[in-house]
């Protein structure tokens, strides 16, 4: 893993092959814990294309400094994209007691 929390990344290649092509990504947040949102494709060898647009935000921790990543959360769909953005919205509307 990476040193640099600008240098991580979900590309992937296996055989010569792009299996994970990072599009875009955003973090979120830096230091002990770093945050990431990627924007990716991943190659279906059946069809040997690539296939829909997904997102990933990851979680990674830096230990002696190197970043290991600790967990994930895939967002299956852009509908369920919407519903995530949407609860966001509502929630950080409301006001804070």
């Amino acid at each position: 893993m990476a040193s640099d929390v600008n240098d991580l990344t979900i590309h992937f290649e296996e055989d010569n092959i792009v299996k994970v092509k990072e599009l875009d990504k955003i973090i979120l947040s830096k230091g002990a814990w770093a945050t990431i949102i990627y924007k990716y494709q991943q190659w279906d060898a059946r069809n040997e294309k690539y296939g829909k647009v997904g997102y990933s935000i990851r979680r990674y921790q830096k230990r002696n400094d190197r970043y290991s990543q600790k967990s994930k959360f895939n967002i299956s769909s852009n509908e369920q994209a919407h519903k995530i953005i949407d609860a966001l919205r509502k929630w950080t509307a409301e006001p804070v007691e």
